[in-house]
């Protein structure tokens, strides 16, 4: 899914960043293990954003790795994990995050303030993407039926 958010800092490490099931966000500083996340929240597993796609099966990060500073992760709960995420999923994903970056970015009194979209109007484009994808779905293409996803390639900045 990729990176977020920032500040005008040079003296803000960078953390590894958590994606609750709530929408909340949570950052380590230090190393952890995703068994001590997972001690918290034993109903959920996390997933690295980097490596979730469109219809592709999502995978759990194994408990005893560490979360990497800079990395964006997801709390996703149980029944998510060996299951591919539709471009719905996908994009809901990316509208909490998006939320939980720039919650941060403002309570940090970020000057430009980041989110996964990008700028302040990020969340009416996060939401025109969720639209869409929901649209596009009960299309069918030569007529047979079949349904397929939008493409979601370019997002404004």
């Amino acid at each position: 899914m990729g990176i977020c958010a920032s500040c005008e800092s040079t003296a803000v490490a960078a953390t590894a960043k958590l994606i609750l099931q709530d929408g909340r966000l949570q950052e380590f500083s230090y190393p952890v293990k995703v068994s001590y996340v997972l001690s918290k929240d034993p109903n959920c597993f996390i997933c690295n954003s980097d490596e979730m796609e469109f219809n592709v099966v999502v995978s759990a990060v194994r408990d005893d790795e560490e979360l990497q500073p800079g990395q964006l992760y997801f709390a996703l709960p149980l029944s998510k994990l060996q299951r591919p995420l539709h471009a719905e999923e996908m994009a809901a994903l990316a509208v909490k995050a998006n939320a939980a970056l720039l919650s941060r970015a403002r309570r940090h009194k970020c000057k430009t303030p980041v989110g996964f979209f990008g700028g302040d109007r990020s969340h009416k484009v996060a939401q025109s993407v969720v639209k869409s994808v929901g649209r596009n779905r009960n299309r069918t293409r030569n007529g047979r039926g079949k349904t397929y996803a939008a493409n979601l390639s370019i997002i404004p900045e």
